[in-house]
């Protein structure tokens, strides 16, 4: 799948939770600023977003 097309969707997997320390989400894996500052990021921030996600093990394979 291409990265355009990935970073136009939400990680979001509607399992909003966060870790003890408050600062991930433990469904997506997405930070706090990741979370808020999602409609406002550029593609290639959202694509840097995916790419941590997926070297983390978070982004499940029918999200990317």
């Amino acid at each position: 799948m291409s990265d355009a097309f990935v970073a136009r969707r939400s990680p979001c997997v509607k399992r909003c939770r966060l870790t003890q320390e408050g600062t991930h989400c433990e469904g997506c894996g997405r930070t706090l600023d990741e979370i808020t500052g999602w409609s406002r990021m550029s593609e290639p921030e959202r694509v840097a977003v995916w790419q941590r996600l997926a070297r983390e093990g978070k982004a499940e394979p029918t999200q990317a």
